[in-house]
């Protein structure tokens, strides 16, 4: 069974961390890029704040179908089970590290520092630190991650200022907690959206009754204001935006402004879905296409062995999916008049991939994530690729 930015520079990721470990800083690198509203915990300043319209020109937003080119280049190497990777203001990139609740700074020349540690976070099977977005609002930058503690997972913030001394950490805020948290399941990936609200994907933390009842987090997507709050316009009057949902790990807008997302299923499908507001994914009722009028289908699905997907990116009309247990990265054209139902591989040899973002310039960031589901973990085994991409046609 089953089913079923933010910087305005154009990375729909970000982050955000305890401070330094609450107050440490890591060196700027040179050169350097239905939900109980009850639940949702706003930060203790700046409540009720109005985001800047985080929304990027479309005028230059990459349009059309894209396909992997030539020269990929290994950007970093020595991260330990890798989540999320997302754009400092500067050129350099940060990257979650799930299992140490570690936020790294990679630099433009490649080197890696430690930006901060996330105060809480407790790592255990699927769950530790996993999804980072940045935003920029009234002039400053903030940092905002999604985390596991011992009984919940949550999401947090904080300010994130680039100094003569390096980059420096404000105080954590937390923005969202009472997320059920589990071995397996967790969901993770955050994300603004064209919108400027910030959207959460979670899992159904091993409790496959709750992705049907709105009144529960687990097994959705949350869309909530960056200080914690039910999104105006939200289909239920509260955080949920979609339901149905087993285990979340990736989202992203093509230029169009659809939102798509993509789902780990059980023991058959794994799926792409288009996800509206309202919707029905079906979970636990169906894995995969329902043919059910009360159920929105996925858009297209692959066996699990072949797939697990985690992060997707996407550019102009094509979505790019990593797979885990699949080892690959697909390329799924989602024009109105492509071929979504025939999903291409561009990418394997790097074995398990966790995250893909667009960078903004015709390219992707991609991590590998094989520290973790070999059986003997291996420190410091996972890579940071760009992945050039080129127009198809």
């Amino acid at each position: 069974m089953k089913q079923r930015r933010f910087r305005t520079t154009a990375i729909f990721a970000g982050v955000i961390l305890a401070g330094c470990a609450i107050g440490g800083c890591a060196a700027a690198p040179s050169g350097a890029p239905t939900s109980d509203p009850r639940t949702v915990s706003p930060p203790a300043s700046d409540a009720g704040t109005t985001p800047a319209s985080p929304s990027p020109s479309t005028s230059s937003a990459p349009t059309g179908r894209w396909r992997v080119a030539d020269g990929i280049r290994t950007i970093t190497e020595g991260l330990a089970a890798p989540w999320a990777v997302a754009a400092l203001p500067d050129g350099a990139l940060a990257v979650s590290e799930r299992d140490s609740g570690v936020i790294r700074v990679v630099g433009t020349d490649g080197s890696l520092s430690e930006l901060g540690r996330i105060a809480g976070v407790v790592s255990g099977g699927e769950s530790g630190l996993h999804g980072l977005a940045v935003l920029e609002e009234g002039g400053r930058q903030w940092l905002y991650a999604y985390h596991g503690t011992a009984d919940d997972n949550r999401v947090v913030r904080a300010t994130v200022d680039s100094t003569a001394d390096g980059w420096r950490l404000g105080a954590v805020e937390t923005v969202v907690t009472g997320i059920p948290r589990a071995n397996t399941h967790n969901g993770g990936r955050i994300a603004f959206g064209p919108d400027g609200m910030l959207y959460i994907a979670t899992g159904d933390a091993q409790n496959v009754g709750a992705a049907q009842d709105p009144a529960q987090l687990g097994g959705k997507i949350l869309r909530v204001t960056p200080d914690g709050r039910p999104a105006p316009g939200n289909p239920f009057g509260t955080a949920v935006y979609s339901l149905g949902h087993r285990n979340v790990q990736g989202l992203a807008w093509t230029v169009d402004g659809a939102l798509w997302a993509s789902e780990f299923g059980q023991n058959t499908w794994d799926e792409l879905n288009r996800i509206i507001a309202g919707g029905n994914y079906g979970w636990p009722d169906v894995e995969g296409r329902a043919g059910d009028d009360q159920f929105l289908d996925p858009v297209t699905v692959w066996p699990t062995a072949e797939a697990s997907p985690s992060g997707i990116a996407a550019v102009g009309e094509t979505v790019f999916m990593t797979g885990l247990r699949g080892e690959r990265l697909w390329a799924i054209d989602v024009s109105d008049t492509g071929t979504a139902g025939e999903p291409v591989v561009v990418l394997e040899g790097y074995g398990r991939l966790r995250d893909a973002v667009a960078t903004g310039d015709a390219g992707l960031w991609v991590l590998t994530n094989n520290t973790d589901g070999r059986g003997d973990p291996r420190e410091g085994d996972d890579l940071l690729l760009r992945v050039p991409l080129g127009p198809v046609g």
